[in-house]
């Protein structure tokens, strides 16, 4: 459960949130492609990739002398299913939801 904490958590934050998109839109990229356009240092997106990577969110290799940044499927496998195991609680909320909506406008005025 800490680790969907942290995923969570990490995920909170929206610079990180957006490397995150990024990296699932275009594929894995080096570190300087995820600081142009944020208005960042690359010291503070590297502060926010070390979040990501111990989150479990990201994962890094060395290519030469860069830094490739690229998504870690386990990570994000952790929050789609936590997700998915609540859908049935939500479609219940809804339906009772709907339910007392009906009553409420069956209701005589």
């Amino acid at each position: 459960m800490n680790t969907l904490i942290n995923a969570f958590s990490a995920l909170s934050d929206s610079t990180r949130f957006s490397i995150v998109e990024q990296l699932m839109q275009d594929g894995e990229l080096p570190a300087g492609d995820l600081v142009e356009g944020r208005g960042m240092s690359g010291a503070a997106i590297s502060r926010h990739l070390k979040v990501l990577r111990e989150a479990g969110l990201v994962q890094q290799r060395v290519h030469g002398t860069q830094r490739m940044y690229s998504i870690q499927p386990d990570g994000l496998r952790a929050i789609a299913e936590w997700t998915i195991s609540k859908r049935q609680f939500w479609e219940n909320s809804l339906d009772r939801l709907g339910d007392l909506i009906e009553r409420e406008n069956s209701w005589p005025t």
